[in-house]
């Protein structure tokens, strides 16, 4: 303890300029000079400490980046074997699509032939049928025509004696027809 205060009470006892040294004896040394010391190694230390934790956040940084590229890169495998299969499947699509379309064109073409022929087949008969039609009453005007005249010139040859002549024909010939169905 003596030296303690020694240290403090003889300020003036000090060599004169000379040389500086450190005094590595701490009873020796007095708390103003530790107090300096401490201090210089508090304020330097901290920026040990504190770059020590910057690198220690720099790399946990860098891992963290690392770590989050191994997951992008994984995710982007991923995604490219996804666009793989949908390229696939689009390929398919587009193939059973085109061969679809062309299936679904010979089918239209098919039941549009088969429409037309249909279409014509009505066509055909009804124009037959209306031929026919015709046909029919051209025979009856003809038919008409030809017993008007026929009657016209029946009646202009007729006298009353060929007409009673004829009506006693036509009962003879009932009479025998009655005689044969007796």
């Amino acid at each position: 303890m003596k030296n303690i205060t020694n240290s403090f009470v003889s300020v003036g006892h000090w060599p004169s300029a000379g040389s500086f040294k450190f005094n590595t004896n701490i009873l020796a040394t007095n708390p103003i000079n530790l107090s300096v010391v401490l201090s210089v190694l508090i304020f330097f230390g901290k920026g040990v400490c504190a770059s020590c934790v910057r690198k220690q956040r720099i790399l946990s940084t860098i891992q963290n980046s690392e770590e989050l590229r191994r997951g992008a890169i994984e995710q982007l495998e991923r995604a490219r074997v996804r666009l793989r299969k949908v390229e696939i499947k689009a390929d398919e699509y587009r193939t059973n699509g085109y061969s679809e379309i062309e299936q679904e064109k010979v089918n239209l073409i098919n039941a549009t032939c088969k429409s037309l022929e249909r279409l014509e087949n009505y066509k055909n008969e009804t124009l037959f049928f209306e031929k026919q039609r015709a046909i029919n009453q051209i025979r009856q005007q003809v038919l008409q025509q030809a017993l008007q005249r026929a009657l016209g010139t029946l009646n202009s040859c007729l006298n009353s004696e060929l007409h009673f002549h004829t009506i006693s024909a036509n009962i003879g010939i009932l009479g025998s027809v009655e005689e044969i169905t007796d």
